[in-house]
């Protein structure tokens, strides 16, 4: 059985308009189009749908039977292809980010905001999680994409840079770091240092003795989070390190925030997603929003 959205449309404005004339009109064809597509759909189906006069056209019970669900289809995929166009539009839709817990209470929130006052119809929804689970939650296919610092993927995870940043360290008002015109990592290993657990750390250490051999990262502290490392710094228990986008935070706790040198050691952030799948047009319109909000904040993915 070959039937077609054609004939079905056919049908529909047959109906509707009660004639063959104005039915034509209406599809923007020819009455002779017109009937032969009504002829091809009965042939189809085998079975008569269309009572033919001089004075009126009707259905055939047979076509009593069969035009309401032809009528209640034909909504139905108008409904979806004018979704389709909403979310081409944005007009609508939802958007699944997974960031590092840092990342998702400073510069996220300020991009979700100026996104949605561009895209009020779009709903982004923000995953937080520790740095470690990002890379998981795109795997699994639980977010669109995930936002964190560099780490070897497979070939399922397809990486794209965002942004390359310096360490800055982070201190309270008064301390004795304040007055050094430059701040160097031989100056923050002669205080008490508050890091984060895991491979933040490790991967500081590791750079930092390659730069400085004869220079030994020993944390006094060793926390899950930035917000427990900035909460200590801001009860004198020592110093700390973070990146320049948790700018927001460090002020909230009332924090100094200088660049460290001597050496610049630098971390990247990427945008992670699975290979074999392409972003829907909401996602993919945030993805870019997000690369140009970081532009616009002078940051680059090159460290330039």
């Amino acid at each position: 059985m070959n039937v077609t959205l054609r004939q079905l449309r056919a049908l529909v404005a047959l109906v509707r308009t009660g004639s063959f004339t104005q039915a034509a009109a209406s599809l923007h064809v020819t009455q002779s189009a017109l009937s032969g597509q009504i002829k091809e759909l009965e042939q189809a189906l085998g079975v008569r749908l269309v009572e033919r006069s001089t004075r009126r056209i009707g259905l055939t019970e047979a076509g009593r039977g069969f035009y309401p669900l032809v009528d209640k289809i034909l909504q139905d995929l108008e409904g979806v292809l004018h979704g389709i166009d909403d979310l081409k539009a944005l007009k609508k839709g939802v958007v699944r980010v997974a960031a590092p817990q840092l990342m998702a209470c400073t510069l996220l929130p300020e991009v979700i905001a100026a996104f949605s006052h561009a895209h009020p119809e779009v709903q982004v929804r923000l995953a937080d999680c520790e740095v470690d689970s990002v890379l998981a939650r795109v795997a699994s296919g639980e977010v669109d994409f995930g936002v964190g610092p560099e780490r070897p993927t497979g070939a399922d995870i397809a990486a794209q840079a965002l942004f390359e940043l310096p360490f800055m360290v982070v201190f309270p008002p008064g301390h004795a770091l304040e007055p050094l015109p430059r701040i160097g990592w031989n100056d923050v290993v002669q205080h008490p240092f508050i890091a984060l657990q895991g491979q933040f750390t490790e991967l500081l250490t590791h750079d930092l003795h390659g730069a400085l051999r004869d220079l030994t990262l020993r944390p006094s502290h060793e926390v899950a989070f930035m917000s427990t490392a900035l909460s200590l710094v801001h009860a004198g228990q020592g110093i700390t390190t973070c990146l320049p986008y948790a700018d927001s935070l460090v002020k909230l706790y009332q924090l100094r925030m200088r660049p460290l040198t001597g050496p610049e050691l630098r971390r990247k952030f990427q945008v992670y997603q699975r290979a074999s799948a392409s972003l829907a047009p909401a996602a993919a319109e945030f993805a870019r929003f997000l690369h140009a909000q970081v532009a616009s904040r002078g940051w680059s993915a090159s460290g330039e």
